[in-house]
């Protein structure tokens, strides 16, 4: 039972995040996702809020402005 009840919340929520969320993709040359990870790692950051924060910054170092991602 409990098993049925994980796969319908991550149904769920995929359901959620598919509507609330667009998705980007990046490619990094082999061994670089784990340096990535290490480095957001060493800064309590996840690797998507690690990457939020540089994207964040670099819009705002090109254009003046801030975003909410």
């Amino acid at each position: 039972m409990e098993e049925n009840k994980t796969k319908a919340s991550t149904i769920a929520k995929n359901k959620y995040n598919a509507k609330a969320y667009d998705s980007l993709r990046i490619v990094v040359k082999k061994g670089q996702k784990q340096a990535i990870e290490a480095i957001a790692r060493d800064n309590n950051e996840s690797i998507n809020g690690y990457v939020k924060k540089a994207i964040k910054g670099q819009i705002k170092s090109d254009t003046g402005n801030d975003i909410d991602l």
